[in-house]
């Protein structure tokens, strides 16, 4: 390959990182209808194959939970709740239903630990599933939709894990709901570069290497 393989505009780095610092959590209650039409769909979830993926595994996928499918989503979450909670009272049963209708768009993030290539630890598998799923929030926030990631011990409950039919291996990580931003929060500060970045051989001190 010849020439520069990434052609950019000037703009592009400013748009992108205006993209990346709109990305905000936008709660499942505060989504509303319309969900993304089938073309935008195919669009925000196109996005996720572009996710680094060592060994090329794909040890990650999407289960989309229609509407028609969210009744039996919510008894899943009762289902858990009991499991957990015997004496689960049924104001606390229909709490977890609700949870299930909450969203336009819903889906859930599978990762498989054990697929393909052994010598390819889990963590570079989850490693890849996150960037799979930045990808999908950033492409939906580009095409107007607030998003937001829910996990939650549900997550684990046998009555899930058998109803998707998961294998030992495969872990359902976290919902993704996704719509109409009904109404929003004032964004949170981001930590500063600073606070996450320390420099190999910099010792304790904090000090960054970079000069001033």
């Amino acid at each position: 390959m010849t020439g520069d393989p990434f052609p950019t505009a000037p703009d592009d780095a400013t748009l992108t990182g205006a993209l990346i610092h709109a990305r905000r959590t936008v709660l499942p209650k505060r989504l509303a209808a319309p969900g993304p039409d089938a073309d935008e769909f195919e669009a925000i979830l196109g996005a996720a194959a572009a996710a680094p993926d060592h060994g090329q595994l794909m040890p990650w996928r999407f289960v989309l939970v229609p509407l028609e499918q969210r009744a039996t989503l919510a008894e899943l979450f009762a289902q858990a709740l009991l499991e957990r909670d015997p004496g689960a009272s049924d104001e606390q049963q229909a709490q977890a239903r609700e949870k299930a209708f909450r969203a336009p768009l819903l889906l859930l993030l599978i990762v498989d630990v054990a697929c393909g290539d052994p010598e390819i630890d889990a963590n570079e598998r989850f490693i890849s599933a996150g960037c799979a799923v930045q990808n999908v929030l950033l492409m939906a926030t580009a095409l107007g939709f607030g998003s937001s990631l829910t996990s939650g011990k549900a997550l684990k409950s046998q009555a899930l894990r058998s109803h998707l039919r998961l294998d030992s291996n495969e872990h359902a990580v976290c919902f993704i709901s996704m719509g109409r931003a009904a109404s929003l929060r004032a964004p949170r500060p981001r930590p500063a570069v600073a606070d996450y970045l320390s420099v190999f051989g910099a010792g304790a001190t904090g000090e960054s290497g970079l000069g001033t």
